[in-house]
């Protein structure tokens, strides 16, 4: 069985920073892609950013600039640094990863607070 386990979320002022990391833990072959979505209440979740096995990016264009997204392969960890926080980053922030175990499947944490003080 596959987990996902979050940490690194809290308040913060704004234009200060936050690390977020998720490290995943069970039966894992490969991990293909791993990113973090955002999700204000009453709002779907979104995505903030994401990378491949590759090393490839991708980011929401409010993010970009401000954020980024690193992982470190041999742990089964990604992170997500965000510097310049806004009070609109608000939100729980969800890991999401896509592994391979004996099938492959889409996993998500079970998501962490941030809130971002004016």
């Amino acid at each position: 069985q596959v987990q996902l386990v979050e940490s690194g979320g809290g308040l913060v002022q704004a234009g200060g920073s936050l690390r977020l990391s998720c490290a995943a833990s069970g039966s894992i072959a490969s991990i293909n892609v791993m990113g973090w979505y955002y999700q204000i209440p009453g709002k779907q979740r979104e995505l903030v950013a994401r990378t491949t096995s590759g090393g490839s990016t991708n980011y929401a264009d409010s993010v970009k600039g401000r954020f980024t997204i690193f992982r470190e392969n041999a742990k089964n960890t990604v992170y997500l640094q965000m510097n310049s926080l806004k009070p609109e980053d608000t939100a729980v922030y969800y890991c999401y990863a896509n592994i391979k175990t004996s099938y492959t499947g889409n996993y998500w944490g079970q998501g962490t607070q941030v809130t971002v003080s004016s």
